[in-house]
């Protein structure tokens, strides 16, 4: 009988007190923003897609993984020095980010966090680099998520931009 109560009182206790948080979930959605630093003269801007795999470690941090795809448009630029012009097109940049990603949230409905991990260029010429991306982003509803974050693929030339996303639960 006493093998019972604590076979009973372990189960109680065991159902009501776990602290796990089962909050894996994967995200899903698009961003553009504009190319800022050294590149903004030659390229304006940059569209993308992201997305996320992230597990609840507690109820106030995730980790995960997020890879995408980014698109930094070039421009046409007209260059003139002693009385010679010159215009030229610039190529476009696409690179594949692979991060590893972190958020903080401090309170329901706010997120900090960010990414950091490899961006593997795509096109000719483009070699990659280092990728972080630090990111603020608030919930709309219980499904959606609108983020302002900086990415930066950090390698002989920066390429960083200042973007806009919205993201969607699944």
């Amino acid at each position: 009988m006493k093998n019972i109560l604590v076979l009973t009182a372990m189960l109680f206790f065991g159902c009501f007190s776990q602290a796990q948080v089962d909050r894996t979930n994967f995200r899903a959605g698009i961003n553009g923003g504009l190319v800022m630093g050294d590149l903004s003269e030659a390229y304006s801007l940059n569209l993308g897609f992201d997305v996320y795999l992230h597990w609840g470690l507690s109820e106030e941090i995730d980790l995960g993984l997020t890879t995408g795809f980014s698109n930094v448009f070039g421009e046409k630029q007209t260059i003139s020095a002693g009385g010679v012009s010159v215009e030229t097109k610039f190529d476009n940049i696409q690179y594949l980010p692979l991060a590893a990603s972190l958020r903080i949230y401090p309170f329901t409905g706010f997120k900090l966090g960010g990414d950091l991990g490899y961006a593997v260029g795509i096109n000719s010429g483009n070699d990659g680099g280092l990728y972080y991306r630090p990111t603020i982003g608030v919930d709309i509803n219980g499904s959606t998520e609108l983020n302002v974050s900086y990415a930066v693929v950090d390698s002989d030339i920066d390429i960083s931009s200042a973007l806009v996303g919205i993201l969607f639960l699944f």
